[in-house]
This record gives structure tokens, sequence and C-alpha cells, in this order.
């Protein structure tokens, strides 16, 4: 947008200018983050005008700050200075609404170089006036022109996507869910937090008396809750896919224990939750900024998957990524360049997954690959490389070489980015909820809201 202006001796009475601007929940977030105004009535969805439709009010200074952006932006412009503004407020907006607001010239004065604007915000759906009043500026002096793309951006942290899975998952019956060593206060919360929000029934294992004492000292209360008293890792372990045989536990939780004593009685061969397929870890991601969830696999499992693994990795991603929602998910293959080298082994496998795809040895979803990081995520990236493809620049899902990268790149989503992470060991007969002691309570949650969602659509489920 070029941001120009109009001086004193320019400006005409009658001259009018109007901006229109769509009035979105992040807006309101943002504006409360910024003038420190935290009324529920802004943040939190309520009904407001009491028609049962439940959104978001606009503050009334929200709707009076769009003035100030015609007046700085358009008229008089770059350079405008306020002398002083009234407001009358005759109606309420809210998030989702369209607004026009209008300013008009209809005084000069000469003598301090000031001019009278008659203002006004409307609803654009049904022209209702939301605000009228009068502003006085000080017009600029001199033209200035100055072009808005270099004023940096904002990006809310706001977990959208997170927010969206949780309401899917709780109208669901609460998943049973073998907790396994929930002996230290993350771990033992996070289940009781789950159970909270009707997401998981927790059937607590290991030593009771440590889950009794981590309860005591939260002050959390465990009545009706199951409580199975083992007190060595490896026996809650093997008594949890005992459960699950049995019919009575639908979903895994790791507590206080390594993640190898977690799985090792899963992956008996014999005994275990094995079901032909590899048992694959996948993050769903909430990063802030982007229109969508972001799947990274795996990144905790499978160290360095040869390509007989990575079908399995792949084929557990498109899976889930359809769970939470994603009608036909675009995985894209990361490898360090987005074209096939044959000194380069992980765009080998890329292109070879691909192509299984399109014979329809992988199914569900859209593969392509190689690709680099940037052409995966990034259309403009993609289109710069020359690359026109369904999935390149909008991937859903990534797929990496190894477990290191796969691990890097979660992090860094995580610790740089601020995304939020819910962590999913799939493969097995049943979901595997693997969380890590420094997940917050969103990311727990949001773990359990996957694990819940997979299994009743794997179990044909509906709420």
């Amino acid at each position: 947008m070029q941001i120009d202006n109009f001086t004193f001796d320019e400006l005409t009475i009658g001259q009018s200018s109007e901006l229109r601007r769509l009035c979105t929940q992040d807006d309101l977030i943002g504006f409360a983050s910024v003038t420190g105004n935290h009324n529920p009535l802004h943040l939190a969805y309520a009904d407001g005008d009491g028609d049962g439709v439940t959104e978001a009010i606009t503050p009334g200074m929200f709707s009076a700050a769009l003035i100030s952006a015609v007046l700085g932006s358009l008229l008089p412009g770059a350079g405008t200075l306020y002398k002083s503004q009234n407001v009358d407020f005759h109606g309420v907006a809210h998030a989702g609404d369209e607004l026009l607001v209008r300013v008009t010239v209809t005084g000069k004065d000469p003598a301090d170089k000031t001019v009278t604007l008659a203002t006004e915000v409307r609803r654009i759906a049904d022209e209702a006036l939301v605000l009228s009043g009068t502003s006085i500026v000080h017009a600029p002096a001199r033209k200035i022109r100055m072009d808005s793309a270099d004023l940096p951006g904002l990006i809310l942290q706001r977990h959208r996507h997170f927010e969206r899975i949780l309401k899917e998952a709780e109208p669901l019956a609460a998943l049973l869910t073998a907790v396994v060593c929930p002996e230290e206060p993350n771990s033992l919360g996070g289940a009781l937090l789950a159970r909270r929000h009707t997401l998981i029934e927790p059937i607590l294992i290991g030593s009771e008396a440590k889950i009794r004492k981590v309860a005591e000292e939260m002050n959390a209360d465990l009545t009706g809750i199951q409580i199975i008293d083992l007190a060595h890792h490896r026996d809650a372990a093997r008594c949890a896919v005992d459960l699950v045989h049995a019919g009575k536990a639908h979903a895994l939780m790791k507590g206080h224990l390594h993640t190898y004593d977690l799985l090792r009685p899963t992956l008996d061969k014999q005994t275990g939750l094995r079901m032909g397929r590899r048992f694959t870890h996948v993050f769903v991601m909430d990063v802030p900024g982007l229109p969508h969830p972001l799947l990274v696999t795996d990144a905790a499992i499978n160290i360095s998957p040869d390509l007989k693994t990575k079908v399995d990795i792949v084929q557990n991603g498109i899976d889930l990524a359809r769970s939470i929602g994603i009608l036909e998910p675009k995985v894209g293959v990361l490898s360090a360049v987005e074209t096939v080298n044959p000194d380069i082994p992980s765009s080998l496998d890329a292109a070879l997954l691909s192509k299984m795809a399109e014979r329809g040895q992988i199914t569900g979803g859209l593969v392509d690959g190689p690709l680099a990081m940037d052409n995966a995520v990034d259309l403009a990236a993609a289109r710069t490389k020359g690359l026109h493809s369904p999935v390149a620049g909008m991937a859903d899902v990534l797929v990496v070489p190894n477990l290191d990268a796969g691990n890097m790149l979660a992090k860094q989503l995580t610790y740089i980015s601020h995304a939020e992470a819910a962590g999913l060991v799939l493969g097995a007969r049943v979901p595997i909820i693997l969380n890590s002691r420094a997940d917050d309570d969103m990311a727990r949650l949001a773990s359990c809201a996957v694990a819940a969602l997979h299994h009743a659509r794997i179990t044909g489920i509906t709420p």
C-alpha cells in the first residue's frame, strides 16, 4: 500500500476518503495486548446483543481507532497530528463484521493550519451507524510518500488450530486411556486436565503410593479414577498393553518413564500391539501465522528410516492428518534440494515415495518430493523455483529424512516460532500419546484430543 498525503493547501471542503476493514477475533486479541483492555466481552465469545448468537464485541475505542487509520494514512494522510476528537457511539460491531470508516473535510482554519473533519464508522452489512464524531487535526505542511510494505508485520501467538481440534474432540465419549507411571506433577496433571475436558478417562498404572503423594501435593482429587498399583515401570507398561488386549483401554499415554520402557512391550512380536505397520511418531504442530496445522514426521522413533519404513511414516502421517480434518493431506517429502540428486539419498527416497503414491502404494493423500523446506511450505518460494504441483508450497505434512532433522525442525518450530506440538505414535492397535516433560497444558490437551479424534475415525465413531 502506498501511503500519500494532502497538505493543508491541497485540502478542500467536502473532500472525503474511506476505508473498509474486516474486524477479526485476532484484531481484538491484538488490541487487548496493546492496550491492556482484557474485558472478556471482547476476547471470549459472548452474546453481546442478546440475540442468542455468540460473538465477540468490538471495543468502542477499536472502532474509533480506525478513524485515525484514515486520517493518518489517507486524508489528510502521512504527517497528520491530532488536536482533538469527539465520538458518539450509536451501536456495536462484532468480530466478523466488515466496517466502513469515512472522514469528510468540513472546515479549515488558516491561522493554525488545522482541519475539521466529520467522522463515522458503519457496519457494511446493514449500514448501521456504529459511531460518529468530529476530528480536528494539524494537517501536514509538506508532501510525504512511503510504502507500507516497509512496516513490520504482526503474528499473534494464538493457537487457533488446537482450539478447533479441542472443540471437535470434546463431544466424543472420553477415550479410555492407560496412563503409564504418572508419578510426577506434569504427567499426572496432564491426565487429570484431559479428564476434566472429557477427552480421556484415565486408568492410572504405577506406584499407587507415588501417584497419591503427587496428587496430594497438587491438591488433586482422584475420586472415581481407577489406579492399578505396580511398582516397576516394565510391569506398568506390560499391564497397559494387556488392558488394550482385554478391550479395557483404547489408548496409551506416557507418564514418568522412558519412552523405550513404554514402547518395549507394545513392540513384542507375540504379545504386543503390532498391526503390520512400523511404529512412527507424528508431531501435530500449531504454528502461529500458519493457516493450517503442520504435521512433522518422524521426529522421535525411527532414527535412520529406510524406504520401506518411510512408506509407513508417510501413510501414518496421512491417516492422522485426515483424522484431524484435513480431507486430502498434502505431503511434502523433505530433502536439502528440490531435484533428484543421486548423491543425496533423501532426494532419491522422496522421488520414490512420490511415485509410489501415484501408483496407489500410498493412499489418502497427495505426495510430492524431493522438496526443500522453503518450497514445501511457501508458495512464493515454490513458484520461484519453478515448482508447480498440488503440494509444493502448501504441504500439510512434512516427512523428514531422519530423526535428527525431524527433531531439530520440531524444536525450532516450538522454541523459535512459538508453535504448540501434540505428539502421537501410530502403527499400533491404539494411539500412543507421547508427551514431553517440557509440554505445557495446551500441548498435553491437544495430544489427547488428536488421539481421541484418530480413534474415533478409525473405529467409525461420530460425536
